[in-house]
């Protein structure tokens, strides 16, 4: 009895092994997603969670290309702009979905200064540098790794930046894990570390369009903003390093506001930025993730949280988007048919002492947390 009683055990036990492993391998599928013009392979990861929702990213530009989500009626639709095949990313100059760095947004003439030392980088938006300059980590084909959990689906991508490279110091190693949650979120964990002083600040650059369709603007959506007052941007939207409230201006999205409302004012902020291309001041920042923005489009009732350890975000309302780009679908992109809300510290932070600081050290580890929630109103 005991020995029969041992080999029931064994197999349930066994049983349960090989259940585990299946359900952790359903939640994560690999597949080939195209070649480089040097060989190299790129793959795609699609991440599953338990309702059904789907993210997918593949190792070039740690580029988020898809994600699905409910709507209001129960229909899954994607929410994100991008490509349907590798060559778009490659050629990409929207920054579609990509991880950007080493410095997210813009630093003014591509210069800063640190410990005493001046640093010119690579200029590639005007007279400015902008996400990290012509092949910063966008560019960049990431190492990826499956981790194992049964729980929620997770891929984490490194990259190692060289020193130079753009013009930045030291040399970078980067890990990005990308975490698709069972209540339907999408997390992003950023962490870095440095062998000579530099400066960082990576952010996501998805462009999102919760209606699901990439036919529809984004004028119509709702947004929410956490924030009292932002940083004002000059003609090249270049921060000036003044800090001006949002209080009767355009920018006040304290309540939930449409964005059409007042996208096409004539406020001198809304006529440089051609729209919304500025980066707003978070309240309650602590270096904890808190949420700090919510966007909602009354005709899907999708609703998507931005949760965030960051000082900053930078909304930006889709101002280039000239029906040129052919996306998905064979979908040609116009004019404000997506929204981009990147969690940042502020632009040109390494020019103005009195932001906060970018500077990473050897021995200090960058760390980033930011949440893109979906539910249904």
């Amino acid at each position: 009895m005991k020995i029969k009683a041992l080999v029931i055990l064994l197999v349930f036990c066994m049983t349960f092994v090989f259940c585990a492993k299946k359900e952790n391998t359903s939640l994560i599928e690999k597949s080939l997603f195209g070649k480089l013009n040097d060989g190299r392979e790129v793959y795609k990861y699609i991440l599953t969670n338990k309702n059904g929702c789907k993210v997918s990213i593949i190792n070039f530009g740690a580029a988020v290309t898809s994600i699905v989500v409910p709507d209001k009626n129960g229909k899954f639709e994607d929410v994100v702009l991008g490509y349907d095949s590798l060559d778009g990313y490659v050629n990409d100059r929207a920054y579609f979905g990509v991880i950007v760095g080493r410095y997210g947004n813009r630093i003014g003439k591509g210069r800063f200064k640190l410990d005493g030392k001046d640093y010119q980088l690579t200029i590639n938006d005007g007279k400015n540098h902008l996400h990290g300059g012509i092949k910063g980590f966008n560019k960049a084909l990431w190492n990826a790794e499956i981790l194992d959990s049964l729980k929620e689906a997770s891929v984490a991508f490194t990259y190692s930046s060289p020193d130079g490279e753009e013009g930045y110091p030291g040399n970078v190693n980067i890990k990005v894990v990308y975490t698709l949650t069972n209540d339907n979120a999408l997390r992003i964990d950023y962490y870095a570390t440095t062998d000579r002083p530099t400066i960082i600040n990576p952010t996501n650059h998805c462009y999102f369009n919760l209606t699901g369709s990439f036919e529809n603007t984004i004028l119509d959506h709702k947004l929410t903003i956490e924030a009292d007052s932002f940083t004002v941007v000059d003609r090249e939207l270049i921060t000036t390093g003044k800090i001006a409230t949002v209080d009767k201006t355009p920018l006040d999205f304290r309540t939930p506001t449409s964005i059409g409302e007042r996208i096409n004012d004539k406020h001198e902020q809304i006529v440089f930025g051609r729209g919304y291309d500025h980066n707003w001041v978070l309240r309650n920042y602590n270096k904890q993730v808190r949420k700090v923005a919510e966007l909602y489009d009354p005709s899907s009732g999708r609703v998507m949280s931005v949760l965030t350890d960051q000082p900053g975000l930078q909304f930006y309302s889709g101002n280039f988007l000239d029906g040129t780009i052919r996306g998905k679908g064979g979908v040609y992109y116009k004019h404000r048919t997506g929204l981009c809300l990147e969690t940042q510290c502020y632009p040109d932070s390494p020019n103005k002492s009195h932001f906060p600081s970018v500077v990473l050290r050897p021995g200090e580890e960058y760390r980033q947390t930011t949440i893109y929630q979906f539910s249904i109103k």
